[in-house]
């Protein structure tokens, strides 16, 4: 093991899952519940607790309870991974409610790794020696606790996570280590429902702001349409957006494949007539969605937003 300084310990870049249409189904690889949150990194050293987002920013006012409850979960020295999620009203993990989030929002952190255990770096080590770790490392509470990992065969476990509504797992292979800012493959990920972060390019004005939200997704430096959102944006949601939107007003559109010649059988396509009612903006924020299916244009089908992914670079 490599040892820390007995000070200050680092903010790590997450290691990511590769999205895959097949997950791995061989010995050697544990799976976990994919959970719809937001990525964090708890570190405990003698300046104190952090909680840090994917990106290195400070998390620790934003959730004060999580903070405070990492003092107590971890020794000093020590730094794990994992993923901040919040529960609705019902007790169902909501990323809706996370991103809504108030003083009395029940927000829980699931450690899933461990980087640094009592100033060793353990990066290095294959992950079935962290999982070990981890086990020690961290004193589960209400605010903090363990994610669990499964063994195969994976049909049972994609099955079981179906049937509660989960959002989707994660497959990792046990020695693989942790790479910092890494998609390798060595863990990979599937989602179980259709949803999917869109870049918003554009919005139509409505009574309330803003009537729809144009969105797209990036196909190499190119930014494709996709769709147009309505649904699942109330009054207030209308507001905020546009006024988060707002700066990012421009003239051009930034849209690569637009306008098309026809509105699709759908009615999804947008034409030059219909780009006329639009407002674009600098495609700088990220809309996580739920819709229906793909067609065969590159469209979606009856498409939801759900919230914005402030955490994710468009």
């Amino acid at each position: 093991m490599t040892r820390t300084t007995d000070s200050d310990i680092s903010f790590t870049p997450p290691m990511e899952c590769l999205p895959v249409a097949s997950l791995p189904d061989r010995p050697g690889w544990v799976y976990e519940l994919k959970l719809d949150g937001f990525r964090g990194q708890g570190i405990r050293d003698k300046r104190g607790v952090h909680l840090l987002s994917r990106n290195g920013k400070d998390f620790s006012k934003k959730f004060p309870q999580v903070c405070a409850a990492l003092k107590e979960a971890l020794p000093l020295g020590t730094a794990v991974d994992g993923e901040l999620v919040a529960f609705d009203e019902s007790g169902h993990l909501s990323f809706n409610a996370i991103q809504n989030s108030s003083a009395e929002t029940n927000i829980v952190f699931f450690a899933f790794d461990v980087l640094v255990n009592r100033w060793s770096d353990v990066k290095h080590l294959a992950l079935s020696e962290r999982l070990l770790l981890l086990q020690s490392a961290v004193i589960p509470s209400e605010r903090v606790q363990l994610s669990e990992h499964f063994v195969g065969p994976v049909s049972r476990f994609v099955s079981a996570v179906r049937q509660m509504g989960g959002e989707g797992v994660v497959a990792k292979r046990l020695t693989s280590h942790y790479e910092p800012g890494k998609r390798t493959g060595a863990w990979s990920k599937k989602r179980l429902n259709i949803g999917q972060e869109f870049v918003i390019g554009g919005f139509t004005p409505g009574s309330h702001g803003i009537d729809a939200l144009v969105v797209g997704f990036y196909s190499g430096d190119a930014l494709v349409y996709a769709a147009r959102v309505r649904a699942g944006l109330v009054p207030a949601t209308r507001r905020e957006l546009q006024t988060q939107l707002k700066p990012f007003i421009v003239n051009k559109c930034p849209f690569a494949n637009l306008p098309e010649l026809k509105s699709g059988r759908w009615g999804q396509g947008l034409t030059a007539a219909k780009m006329q009612e639009c407002i674009w903006v600098k495609p700088k924020l990220v809309a996580n969605c739920e819709f229906l299916e793909w067609t065969d244009t590159n469209h979606v089908r009856h498409i939801k937003f759900v919230g914005l992914r402030t955490d994710k670079n468009p």
